[in-house]
């Protein structure tokens, strides 16, 4: 169990200037933990070779520590979990990149290690065709892979419409904040965000009272493509935030998708320019997408149907009928473990109410069309 020492330890290493995100996680890569980065900061020199001596000298920070246990203090006052590197919760496709967060603050309900995620990103212009895109794939998403959990960052244009399609069509989503958990920004989207808490979740780097800066948006991409399986992106310009989430996707060697468009769309050409120069595979389908992904569709149990007319002797031989198709008379009576004479007369009433064929040779079938 992680100790509130090293949660305390590890947000504080986010906060010594000096120490940038890559040498942060170097540091406990090295060492094993953040608490024992502070308890041996004098000796890091010797330990880790060529370690700058501005970073040993910024880790001597008594206003981080006090920042870090009041933001322990706000988190467990507002239900929020704070995840170490070493949580068995963090998620951990994330913890693989070398610039991953040494810390993350979480609120929700959803695992953020399922067997399956997917990030979905886009032009904050999204077009109708760019809308009906998530919708559409999400609802047959579901039907393969009723499990995955789809990541996007909450904001405008594809990010909020990828999250309310995974909600309308019960899929667990999370957003990835540019800001701390005090706050919800764009504020127009707090309503989804809060329905997202259900299921999904939000999943952010910073402490509260962070500003939503440009920088911040840059940033938490990496947590989104870091954290996914796969990155699709679904409208964009040639410019913009969703492309250099394509770009840290294919630095971490996930895999990343792009929805073509027409020539002539500038919501478009970003992805298209993705799939001419093979940052991206063509995208056209969720078929496509579990099919390219090598993911195996879980076989949907076959369920009896239900026929709340029969009796429950009647019922059991529908459904065996239903599943197996033909059956002869000796046949149902072994598996039903029902004496003959009883279901030669339970199949002749079932015959003479519709619900099932006699065949040739003593062979019975329901009748598909009352119960397709």
């Amino acid at each position: 169990m992680i100790s509130n020492d090293e949660r305390i330890c590890s947000m504080a290493l986010t906060l010594c200037q000096g120490v940038g995100k890559i040498s942060a996680k170097r540091l406990i890569d090295e060492i094993g933990s953040a608490a024992d980065v502070f308890r041996l900061r004098k000796e890091l020199p010797e330990r880790i070779p060529h370690l700058s001596a501005s970073i040993v000298a910024a880790l001597e920070n008594d206003e981080a520590f006090a920042r870090a246990r009041r933001e322990l203090e706000f988190a467990e006052k507002n239900g929020i979990e704070c995840l170490t590197l070493a949580d068995e919760r963090y998620p951990s496709r994330l913890r693989m990149c070398e610039d991953a967060p040494v810390f993350l603050f979480y609120k929700g309900a959803a695992n953020l290690n399922r067997l399956h995620v997917v990030s979905m990103v886009g032009t904050r212009r999204a077009t109708d065709y760019g809308r009906r895109f998530c919708d559409d794939f999400l609802r047959d998403l579901q039907a393969f892979l009723p499990d995955v959990l789809v990541v996007s960052g909450l904001a405008y244009g594809i990010d909020i419409l990828s999250h309310r399609a995974a909600l309308q069509h019960r899929l667990a989503t999370v957003a990835i904040l540019a800001h701390g958990l005090d706050r919800i920004y764009p504020a127009t989207h707090r309503r989804t965000a809060v329905e997202m808490l259900q299921t999904g979740g939000l999943l952010t780097e910073y402490m509260s009272q962070s500003v939503p800066e440009r920088y911040n948006f840059i940033s938490r991409n990496r947590i989104v493509a870091g954290m996914s399986d796969a990155t699709i992106v679904v409208e964009s310009d040639v410019k913009g935030g969703s492309l250099i989430t394509a770009d840290l996707a294919g630095g971490y060697h996930r895999e990343c998708f792009a929805v073509p468009g027409r020539t002539d769309d500038a919501t478009s050409r970003g992805c298209n320019n993705l799939i001419r120069s093979n940052k991206a595979i063509l995208l056209q389908s969720a078929e496509e997408f579990v099919q390219a992904m090598n993911w195996d569709v879980p076989p949907k149990p076959v369920q009896s149907p239900s026929f709340p007319s029969l009796t429950p002797e009647e019922q059991q031989v529908a459904a065996l009928l239903s599943r197996r198709g033909e059956m002869h008379i000796n046949e149902l009576a072994v598996e039903t473990n029902i004496p003959i004479h009883r279901i030669s007369a339970l199949l002749f009433e079932m015959e003479m109410n519709g619900i099932v064929r006699a065949l040739a040779g003593g062979t019975f079938r329901i009748r598909m069309e009352l119960f397709p």
